[in-house]
């Protein structure tokens, strides 16, 4: 699922108004400088990766070659203002004349390829959480056996059920129980919304106009109260609907066991092998997330539009495997075959779930990239946990194979203080995230040519992914090994530095503890690294 959605919402279970102000908080930050990720700690005062201060001070004048960079993720809208110049081509395929030209296998797959569509041009959009399809495979399989009933062969698998079984039901509870609790205080707020406009016969007062009013009535004060309050926390009627949906989502799509989304592909989901599936719909019905991974990391620096990107000379393949949902595990192989075989040297991967159910052919999908010298960039997670002692995949190991030596794990920076050094949200790990990344606030591309700010390690990874795209498109001789070495070598190193811990709210914790080098990407002192390398 997208990284940078607010999945530890289901940690609070506490009153519908409390939720609504809680949600306002997460959400309601002061706006970011929008070029922050991109800007110098020493000529900004701003904790970004130095890529004007390279470019100004570096790259002037210097040729570089491009590089392809596949976004897996929910689709990219390639037509985009800011993106359209920098997007993959598929030079052997002939575009709409229903045909496999290059021989490939995927019919006109000009500039990439949906796992999530079928030939008619229907895609998933919603899809259920991995936790939801192992509780139904599981169910069907034990039931309500006990452990006494079960063979020993099956044991371990009797486990993981159990696990799966607990935290689905705790889940589903909590979920519910806020849904249920939202449309309560959505009937309230409504109902004193519609008595205050009829007081006032007027639509829509203002917060002023609301607390002008007096009346003898005590059940009308009442409602002009709880009406005013709820104004002045900033809750409205679409406020209150987003929420609600949200929760929805989680009922109708997320936690529905039921949910068979896969039908609309068509493919036979349990035969893993199979590689042959999909339509040529990159952007696909929900290209949000996925466009503003692209943006950050190859928006055209020279066009005077929106943004900057990170890289001046690459190509985006857009690979569409993350539904609103959990991605599954053989898209997710798939993908990383495809975007390998069709010439990617970097794959950006913006999502991560906990739960995998077929983790074997992911891995052996990781090790085919890194045996063929793809760097394989992950975006750590936001439910503000160490991953170095839970699961949050997919992930750099799995057991019966070697850690995959062109991976990447990246955690999100905040522009602030050491205070807010972090994002709050962030993954992080000693031993399994490799450096950080800016990754909240992050001004970016969405489709139809805009552009907005997002949160989540979702933006930190292709942060990373553009500045390797940067070196090895001055440097295209490096390895992805070599360029994986240069990007943890080179970071902006604040080992010693108290920070913030991720989840808590005061606790300050050595930068050192949260990932393995300590330190912020930084693409100058990559650039400056690589010249010596490359040398």
């Amino acid at each position: 699922m997208f990284n940078f959605k607010i999945r530890n919402m289901k940690k609070f279970l506490v009153s519908a108004l409390s939720l609504c102000v809680l949600f306002l908080g997460m959400n309601a930050q002061n706006k970011s400088p929008e070029n922050w990720f991109n800007l110098d700690k020493n000529a900004d005062n701003i904790r970004g990766i130095s890529t004007e201060k390279v470019y100004a001070e570096i790259l002037k004048n210097r040729k570089s070659s491009p590089v392809v960079v596949a976004v897996l993720d929910s689709g990219v809208d390639i037509y985009h203002e800011d993106l359209k110049d920098n997007i993959w081509v598929n030079e052997d395929e002939i575009a709409g004349n229903g045909m496999d030209d290059d021989k490939n296998g995927y019919i006109d797959d000009v500039n990439g390829w949906s796992f999530l569509g079928n030939a008619k041009g229907e895609n998933v959009s919603q899809d259920n959480l991995e936790l939801a399809r192992l509780y139904k495979t599981y169910a069907a399989k034990f039931g309500t056996k006990v452990a006494t009933e079960v063979p020993k062969e099956e044991q371990k698998e009797f486990g993981k059920w159990q696990i799966v079984k607990a935290d689905f039901e705790t889940q589903r509870k909590e979920y519910q129980d806020n849904y249920d609790g939202f449309l309560g205080f959505s009937e309230r707020f409504l109902a004193a919304k519609k008595a205050v406009e009829s007081f006032l016969g007027k639509e829509n007062p203002s917060a002023e106009e609301v607390k002008a009013i007096t009346t003898d009535d005590k059940e009308l004060a009442g409602i002009v109260t709880f009406y005013y309050n709820s104004l002045m926390r900033g809750l409205s009627t679409d406020y209150i609907t987003e929420v609600i949906n949200y929760y929805g989502g989680y009922i109708k799509y997320k936690l529905n066991p039921d949910l068979n989304s896969r039908a609309i592909v068509g493919d036979n989901y349990d035969n893993v092998n199979e590689r042959i599936y999909g339509n040529s719909d990159v952007k696909g019905p929900d290209a949000d997330h996925g466009t503003h991974v692209a943006g950050i990391i190859a928006a055209t620096r020279t066009n005077n539009l929106g943004m900057k990107g990170i890289a001046d000379n690459v190509k985006i393949m857009s690979v569409r495997v993350v539904p609103d949902g959990d991605e599954r595990d053989k898209d997710v192989a798939n993908a990383i075959y495809y975007a390998v075989d069709n010439g990617a040297r970097i794959i950006n991967m913006s999502f991560g779930k906990d739960y995998s159910a077929n983790p074997e052919i992911v891995a052996k999908a990781f090790a085919y990239a890194s045996k063929k010298g793809v760097l394989l960039v992950h975006a750590a997670g936001n439910d503000a946990k160490n991953v170095d002692v839970t699961d949050n995949f997919p992930t750099r190991s799995y057991e019966g194979f070697k850690e995959f030596s062109t991976w990447i794990e990246v955690g999100a920076s905040d522009y602030g203080t050491n205070s807010s050094f972090v994002g709050n949200f962030s993954n992080y790990g000693k031993k399994m995230v490799d450096l950080f990344a800016p990754g909240v606030q992050i001004y970016s591309t969405t489709p139809e040519n805009n552009y907005e700010r997002f949160d989540g390690t979702s933006m930190a990874s292709p942060v990373v992914a553009g500045a390797a795209a940067l070196v090895l498109s001055y440097y295209p001789q490096l390895t992805a090994v070599q360029v994986r070495s240069i990007l943890l070598k080179s970071v902006e190193s604040y080992k010693k530095e108290l920070v913030n811990k991720p989840g808590s709210k005061d606790e300050l914790v050595k930068f050192a503890q949260l990932c393995k080098t300590g330190g912020i990407v930084n693409v100058y002192n990559a650039i400056l690294l690589a010249d010596k390398m490359a040398k």
